[in-house]
């Protein structure tokens, strides 16, 4: 990275921001200085998002705010959310929204050679971005994009923008490790070209091998900060060190349960997109009753589109899938309430699946409603249980889903599905957005649950290998194809297929720190 000058670009100065007499950031302190990355880590609900927001001069509605927040220079400020396609307009291909910035760029120059210019200057933001080949993109809309690319574009408008500081808020959430390399390396090319990054991050290892100095936060305030190398030799704070010590996930004892009956079984599947494109296909995979089997691979690999073809959510695919030998209905529509309630799919993007309109708790106990019959109070008083026990207090509950934080939210969802009682248990990349004690949590509650003599398998839907420790067994694919799959300890020591080879690889760099 670029040496720092002294001069700052942004700062933060006893920040406090309350939401109905309630402080969600307290007397917060940043110094933002140009070519240096400041990392803000903690749990979901931290304050984190928040505190980024606030240099943008955004806050929650409501919110009473004190203290100061100062800008200094030309520029914006620039902010890569945590799921970038909210941001990008789907009715407008790329190069008409990185167009309409450059246009009011060279107004100044004769008409005749502003076309040529904005196009310029488009496509160097996207090589800053790290998109080089951004002239084949410029026709496709943004959901044509893969999520790494779309987070790529929102940096490029930033870029385009002249910002001189990049809020950058949970950049690798949902990330493989060969991808989130590639989101460190971008971060780094930018603070390299002397623009200040403020990393939201719950991702501990990225931070470690991207950060120059990192501010850990808990229940809105700053609890202790410091050079990145350290706060990871030597933390001061208790919460620090359980964050640490939190990263890594307690492996399987090494048994399988191949012993088992099989409970789900896919045979010879082959999915499609737009009828014709083949996305997935998997000869054979087995789900046994009561184990974990997780599905790993990177961005795009596939691993979603068979989590929904088990959910009956993508019904565009050839092949069976069978519940205790019985074949399910492609669609979801087509499954009866027991199938419907055997198989429960809990979503990536949690808040996209909640109603924003209704209480939490109201829409988490209808589940048991809906699903098995169960009177409104009983069922109120099972969700407020499952809850509890997923570290979701009851006054969080009863609110509306826009004042959940994300890991808060995800947390609920999980609820949601067990309320079924379910035999399946999908969960999409649930912990993806989640600091490392929640998600250890989290991990811990699932493997009580199929270990719990429940009768409950799960497919553990996960760009990380770290958490696909838990598993009994893992399936690897790879651009759309099902590359390895065994049981979880000879695959995390002993890969045979080259992608899990150089997927392991990478991930034990960013473990170690190193600067990618």
């Amino acid at each position: 990275m670029s040496p720092a000058t002294d001069a700052v670009v942004a700062e933060i100065r006893d920040l406090r921001v309350e939401i109905d007499g309630r402080a969600i950031v307290d007397g917060v302190n940043l110094r933002v200085l140009p070519g240096k990355v400041s990392a803000l880590v903690g749990a979901s609900g931290s304050g984190k998002t928040t505190t980024g927001l606030a240099l943008l001069g955004e806050y929650p509605p409501g919110a009473r705010v004190t203290g100061e927040v100062r800008r200094t220079g030309d520029g914006p400020v620039g902010y890569v959310p945590q799921h970038p396609a909210a941001v990008l307009n789907p009715a407008r291909r790329v190069g008409a929204l990185l167009h309409d910035i450059a246009r009011l760029q060279v107004r100044h120059l004769p008409r005749a050679e502003r076309r040529t210019a904005a196009r310029e200057r488009v496509l160097r933001a996207l090589a800053d971005a790290q998109l080089p080949d951004g002239e084949a993109l410029l026709c496709r809309h943004p959901h044509q994009l893969s999520g790494g690319q779309q987070q790529r574009l929102v940096l490029a408008q930033a870029l385009l923008l002249g910002a001189r500081v990049i809020v950058a808020d949970e950049p690798t959430t949902g990330q493989d490790a060969l991808t989130k390399s590639r989101v460190v390396e971008q971060l780094a090319a930018v603070a390299a070209r002397g623009i200040a990054v403020v990393l939201l991050s719950h991702d501990l290892d990225v931070v470690r091998s991207l950060a120059d100095e990192v501010l850990v936060m808990r229940a809105g305030r700053v609890v202790e900060s410091g050079p990145v190398e350290r706060l990871w030799e030597a933390p001061r704070h208790e919460w620090t060190r359980r964050l640490l010590d939190a990263r890594r996930a307690a492996p399987q004892d090494g048994t399988s349960a191949d012993s088992g009956q099989p409970l789900l079984e896919v045979r010879d599947l082959t999915a499609v997109h737009d009828r014709r494109t083949v996305v997935l296909r998997v000869p054979h995979l087995v789900l046994r009753s009561g184990e974990c089997l997780a599905v790993v691979g990177r961005s795009g690999s596939g691993k979603t589109t068979l989590a929904r073809c088990l959910a009956g959510l993508h019904r565009d695919h050839d092949g069976e899938i069978l519940l205790d030998g019985t074949p399910l209905p492609r669609s979801l529509r087509r499954r009866d309430g027991d199938r419907l309630a055997a198989v429960q799919y809990v979503f990536q993007d949690a808040r996209a699946a909640f109603d924003e309109h209704r209480p939490v708790l109201q829409q988490v106990a209808r589940t048991a409603v809906r699903l098995r019959g169960t009177d409104e109070r009983t069922a109120t008083d099972e969700a407020v249980a499952t809850l509890t026990r997923l570290g979701l207090p009851v006054d969080l509950a009863r609110r509306r889903p826009a004042e959940l934080s994300g890991g808060e939210l995800q947390r609920a969802a999980l609820a949601r599905a067990l309320l079924a009682r379910p035999r399946v248990l999908i969960c999409d990349e649930v912990t993806s957005g989640l600091d490392s004690v929640t998600r250890r949590g989290i991990l811990d509650v699932l493997t009580g649950l199929v270990g719990g003599g429940d009768d409950l398998s799960l497919v553990l839907i996960t760009h990380d290998l770290d958490t696909a420790r838990l598993a009994h067994r893992i399936a690897v694919l790879d651009a759309g194809e099902l590359v390895e799959q065994g049981v979880a300890r000879q695959i995390l020591t002993d890969p045979r297929h080259p992608f899990t080879i150089s997927l392991m690889e990478t991930t034990e760099r960013l473990e170690a720190g190193a600067r990618l």
